[in-house]
Order: structure tokens, then sequence, then C-alpha cells
């Protein structure tokens, strides 16, 4: 084993820890299955990184927390039988359209946590068309549409968990559809899905071809907030509520509800000066008499004040 690392059980499975390396161990075992290198400052994975040595046997390679930004043209040559290959927490900047040539047989890439740097996309979408991949894992990468330009036909199992998807809009799911891509399946959970009319869709497929989301039923609304937890799968179209928010259709339904209310409005505005027009005689009579009234009062007092006022009446009262 090289000495920044240790071997479990056999040579076959090698890890080195946080270390701190910058450059790949040297000294490996040739018969090594699994390597696994975290917590390292590795940076850039230049052309045959790993070909000091012959790794003919390395089938997984995990890189994680490596603070890995760059992978060069070739990078990975010298494993012509790796499988599986974790690049996942690391700050990718630049992927070459050569990163992963030289391996053949790479089926799984995990790329969870490592988009978030810089949009890589075009950049993978590159690297990626020579490869067969059979699962891809992008959770946590804050992807917000369903990132078309990385799926390689015969692609099985695609990982979305815990990114911004708000839905799969109709044209995502119709590529969905394309006949490279019907085995395909894929992990939903942990997305702030927002419940609302342009979700049917979306709620329409996952009914029809729930099998192909492996946590359907763990599915739960984001928003709006009168749905929130709820489970997609129990939702019926209807009581999907059209709202003007980002991304979503027009606020239909709530136009129409302010449109209702100004009708109700105009009408009792409009009952009230009818009863008020065919009354007007006795309001106007209401009116007079209420004068009257007030008018009265309002002598009463004038009356009293002027007597209270008089200093003949307040001698008069003060004298035995």
């Amino acid at each position: 084993c090289p000495s920044a690392c240790y071997c479990v059980a056999t040579p076959e499975l090698v890890t080195c820890r946080y270390e701190r390396l910058e450059e790949p161990p040297r000294e490996l075992p040739a018969a090594v299955h699994n390597l696994s290198i975290a917590g390292s400052n590795l940076s850039i994975l230049p052309r045959a990184a790993f070909a000091a040595r012959p790794l003919r046997d390395l089938r997984l390679l995990r890189l994680r927390h490596d603070n890995i930004h760059t992978i060069e043209d070739m990078a990975l040559q010298g494993l012509p039988a790796l499988r599986t290959l974790d690049l996942s927490h690391n700050p990718l900047l630049s992927v070459a359209a050569g990163a992963f040539a030289g391996v053949p047989l790479l089926r799984t890439l995990q790329l969870n946590q490592a988009l978030l740097a810089a949009p890589l996309e075009e950049q993978l979408a590159l690297a990626m068309q020579n490869l067969t991949l059979r699962r891809l894992e992008l959770a946590g990468n804050g992807l917000q549409a369903l990132p078309a330009s990385l799926l390689p036909p015969g692609l099985e199992e695609l990982d979305l968990r815990n990114n911004s998807l708000q839905r799969l809009a109709a044209a995502e799911l119709r590529s969905l559809e394309a006949p490279e891509l019907r085995g395909l399946r894929l992990n939903l959970g942990a997305n702030p899905l927002s419940c609302d009319c342009a979700l049917r869709p979306f709620l329409a497929w996952l009914r029809s071809a729930g099998s192909r989301v492996l946590d359907a039923r763990s599915l739960r609304c984001a928003g709006p907030p009168a749905l929130r937890g709820a489970a997609l799968l129990r939702l019926r179209p209807e009581g999907l509520v059209c709202t003007a928010s980002e991304g979503g259709e027009p606020g239909q339904l709530e136009t129409a509800s302010y449109v209702f209310f100004g009708i109700v409005l105009a009408l009792i505005g409009i009952v009230f000066l009818m009863v008020l027009y065919l009354n007007r005689r006795g309001i106007k009579r209401w009116l007079h008499n209420l004068r009257e009234a007030c008018r009265d009062q309002m002598e009463g007092y004038h009356y009293r004040y002027e007597q209270d006022a008089d200093p003949r009446c307040a001698s008069a009262v003060g004298t035995p």
C-alpha cells in the first residue's frame, strides 16, 4: 500500500482519505479493483493521471471532495476496465472533450454536487458523447430543467434528486419518450415541485408511467402553501390552481375570481342605488323630519343657554 493510503482486507481495495494529496499516489497495487481518494487537493487531473503504474483491473474510482476543478484530455488513460467513476463534491470548472477517452467500459458516472461552480452541460455533453453510460447521477446541482444534452442513448437510470426542479415540462416529457430513452428510470425526490396547473402534464405522465420514477410515491409539493407537503400521486388535476408565478401558466383562475368579485360589488351598488331611487320620497321626508328634530333640539339648547346667561334670572334666583 502507498504510505498515504491504507488497504482494506486485500490490496484490491485502497482508500486514501484526507491526506491532502496533490496528485494520485504512484505506488498502487497492480491488482487494485476499488480506489478511493477523498479530501485531497488534486485540483487538476492531467493526461494519464493514473498511468504511472498500469491499473488494468481497476473497476471503481472514487474522487470525492478532492477540489478537482479541471479534467484534461485522456485523464483516465490506463484504466481500461473502469466501470464506475465518482467525481462528486468537486468544484468542476473545465472538462475537456476527451476527458473520458480511454475508458470504454465506463457505465456509471457520478457528478453529485459537482456542477455548482460553473455551467458545464455543453462541455460534459461533448465529453460523454462516446460513452455508453447506464447510470448518471446529478443530484444536488441546482438544476432547474431536465439536462437533455446529458442523456446519452441507452441510459437506464438518472438521479436528479435534491435539485431545483419545479416540474418536468411537456417538451421534456416528450424527450423521455424517445425510443432510445424509453428504458430510462428517474429519481426526483427532494425537488421543490410547484403544484399549480403547469404540473398537470407531469402529473398525467407520472400516473401513466409511474414505474419510470423510482421514488414517485415519495414526491411532495413544495408549493403553493395550501398544498405544501401533499403527495403528488394523490392530487387531482382539477385541484391544481393556476398561478402567475415564474415558469407557470398565467393566473387565469385568479383573474376570473377578481372579475367575479368586481361584478358582485357592481350589482350590490346598482341594487343600493335602485332602493334609494324607489324610496326617494320617503327618504326625503325622513331627512326633513330629522332636520326639524335637530332644529328643535338646537333651539331648546339655545333657549336654556340664554336663560342661564341672563343676569336678571341669576339675581332672582339668588334673592331669598
